[in-house]
């Protein structure tokens, strides 16, 4: 009991510094002048993170009492999880809230911006420190309600509002999905509190539970939240709004791509030992994720646009680290949308200063493109390379590691057009050499992080389900796809004047127009009456 009060001591100051940007939010709409202390509230949000894992590290997970009536108020969860979500979110939000000071300046609607910006920022911290289902469905109702006020900010701009309006409807349905299965869990489980609800899942997965079997509540609540998940990452077919909410401030998309989107895989990770009892949710999440990543990257291909192309890449990374989540690798789905937050945050924001940060690097000769023989043995090398590796930091006989070889397998495939680059042409000695030791740093790099997310996150995760025949048998099919789709990407600008090839590129720029539909039935299709413009 003495854990349960000291955690209310820490947490509180992350519970405070939320409200105050509550009121900071509502003030926001007249004063102005509120901007510093917009700024100092964002900065003592990651202040109290940083408090709140130091305090994690010391003494690990613990729920804050709740403060409400019944089973319904406001509790804390403090675990390895929630505070790296926690710090990424306090990270990030007050590097855009600096940036949303500067980008604004001189808008005369400056001080409503920043007031949503900080609706949103405590809805999210709400949502990743929730310790009760009542709060989590609050936070996450609310984080999409916030994030619609930033999306339609500029209400002038049509594309905008559509966009937004797209979202709204998808929002809606994963709320839906939510409720439901956060009734059936706390039917099921005969609790609300998360903590309660994971300690009994978990011992339902391990034998020890007086439950024989996990029964269709729970079946059917996984299912739930993964296509809440699904539908809050933009994935296919849901995906079209992401890419059309380029009309926002950028501010708007860096927050929107490095934090808000990874609220979906958040959801599945949170509720990890409730998924693992469900497979058949385990394979909707990978199908629908692995198929959604290489479509996405496919797309990504016909686009010019640096944000156009960075929501593409935004649809993608999801889907993959939604795929990390269908193979039970909840740990390294972790580690993904934190780096994929960071890069990408940093990504939009310097989106407006790439052609000189272009001109001040270093980049390939792109003249000298790699023959298709130089391709795939690039590609061969690259996964020979994290093999070797592989086999020397991952126990083979441990089939729990097949999931984790055929990710990394994966994410070494973008080594490929560093390594084939370095052959095309006339190739030196030299430059492939240094080129390899950078691939092999890189794969090195994977498996030392992996081996510390696992760690990290043992005592909040569950380990990765043992594969069944049709887990592994995706896992094939995972690895073989993204073979072929990088080297599409690689071999794409030897085929670009082909007639084959610009035929496609028009279908996919348009996302094979399955975003058509879902355009028809907001109204986007229709023209405008004879009196408007």
């Amino acid at each position: 009991m003495i854990s349960s009060y000291a955690v209310v001591w820490l947490a509180g100051p992350a519970a405070l510094i939320t409200v105050f940007l509550l009121a900071v939010g509502s003030a926001g709409f007249r004063l102005r002048s509120l901007l510093d202390w917009a700024r100092m509230a964002a900065l003592g949000n990651f202040a109290a993170a940083l408090a709140a894992a130091f305090w994690v590290a010391l003494h690990g997970p613990v729920t804050s009492p709740l403060i409400g009536i019944g089973t319904i108020g406001l509790s804390l969860r403090l675990d390895a999880l929630s505070v790296t979500m926690l710090l990424l979110v306090g990270f990030v939000s007050a590097i855009v809230v600096q940036f949303s000071r500067n980008y604004l300046d001189g808008d005369p609607r400056q001080g409503l911006f920043i007031g949503r910006l900080c609706l949103t920022v405590a809805a999210v911290s709400l949502l990743v420190l929730s310790g009760n289902l009542y709060q989590l469905v609050f936070a996450w109702i609310a984080t999409s309600l916030a994030l619609h006020g930033l999306l339609v900010f500029y209400r002038e701009r049509p594309a905008a509002v559509i966009a937004a309006r797209k979202k709204f409807i998808t929002g809606r349905i994963g709320d839906v999905c939510l409720v439901a299965a956060a009734f059936l869990m706390a039917t099921a489980f005969g609790s609300s509190d998360i903590a309660t609800i994971l300690e009994r899942a978990r011992a339902l997965a391990e034998g020890t539970s007086d439950m024989v079997s996990p029964g269709a509540g729970i079946a059917a609540a996984a299912l739930l939240l993964a296509i809440a998940a699904l539908l809050k990452s933009a994935q296919f077919p849901a995906h079209g709004w992401l890419p059309e909410v380029m009309e926002t401030p950028t501010p708007v998309s860096a927050l929107l791509h490095a934090g808000i989107i990874n609220a979906g895989g958040f959801l599945v990770i949170r509720f990890a030992d409730v998924m693992v009892l469900s497979p058949f949710s385990l394979h909707v999440l990978a199908l629908v994720g692995g198929f959604t990543a290489l479509f996405a990257a496919v797309v990504m291909l016909t686009h010019s646009s640096v944000k156009v192309s960075l929501a593409w890449s935004t649809v993608a990374q999801m889907g993959f680290m939604l795929l990390q989540c269908g193979f039970g690798a909840f740990a390294l789905a972790t580690l993904h949308i934190v780096a994929h937050s960071l890069y990408k945050a940093h990504a939009f924001l310097t989106s407006g200063s790439v052609v000189e940060i272009a001109r001040a690097s270093w980049v390939p000769d792109m003249k000298a493109r790699p023959r298709p023989r130089q391709v795939l043995s690039s590609l061969v090398l690259a996964l020979a390379l994290y093999g070797v590796l592989g086999s020397l930091f991952l126990p083979l006989s441990d089939s729990r590691s097949l999931a984790v070889l055929c990710l990394g397998a994966i994410l070494v495939m973008g080594l490929t057009l560093l390594i084939a680059q370095s052959m095309a042409g006339k190739p030196n000695a030299f430059v492939v050499g240094r080129t390899l030791v950078a691939a092999s740093g890189a794969t090195l790099a994977y498996f030392v992080l992996q081996a510390g997310v696992t760690w990290l996150m043992t005592p909040t995760l569950p380990p990765i389900p043992l594969p069944g025949a049709f887990d592994i048998l995706m896992m094939g099919l995972a690895v073989t796809s993204f073979a072929l789709v990088t080297i599409l990407q690689i071999l794409a600008p030897l085929w670009s004047h082909g007639p084959a090839w610009q035929t496609a590129r028009i279908h996919l720029a348009n996302g094979l127009y399955v975003n058509a539909l879902f355009n028809r039935l907001v109204g986007a299709m229709k023209q405008p009456s004879p009196g408007q413009s």
